[in-house]
């Protein structure tokens, strides 16, 4: 029936073709998005190489992750700060820079990581 929200396995296959979606939104209109997935195709068979165990693996792979969960939020940020509209206003900025801060930190974050594994 129309306007029933969606229950069960039907819920769940929702959401994961939203996600896909979004993923794919990411890809084809945030540069970043594409560098930073690089990174972490780069960077996931090299932590599974350097880790010496699942809890350095789950790290090293974890704070790459947290870098593109990180950039789809700030993505999501700025594309709904963009709908709004294009005019210059400080709360707008405010908004763009702070989402933008939490990317530095996510990356400062995936960087003393793997900065302080490399040198055990």
């Amino acid at each position: 029936m129309a306007g029933q929200p969606l229950t069960g396995i039907a819920r769940v296959y929702a959401a994961f073709t939203n996600s896909i979606a979004g993923i794919r939104a990411a890809w084809l209109n945030e540069e970043a998005f594409r560098q930073e997935c690089l990174l972490v195709l780069a960077g996931v068979p090299l932590g599974l190489w350097i880790g010496q165990d699942a809890i350095e693996r789950a790290l090293l792979i974890g704070v790459l992750l947290n870098v593109l969960v990180v950039e789809l939020l700030n993505s999501a940020v700025e594309a709904t700060v963009d709908r709004i509209g294009f005019e210059r206003h400080e709360l707008s900025g405010r908004a763009k820079d702070i989402g933008s801060a939490a990317v530095f930190c996510a990356l400062v974050l995936a960087g003393a990581v793997w900065l302080v594994v490399l040198m055990r």
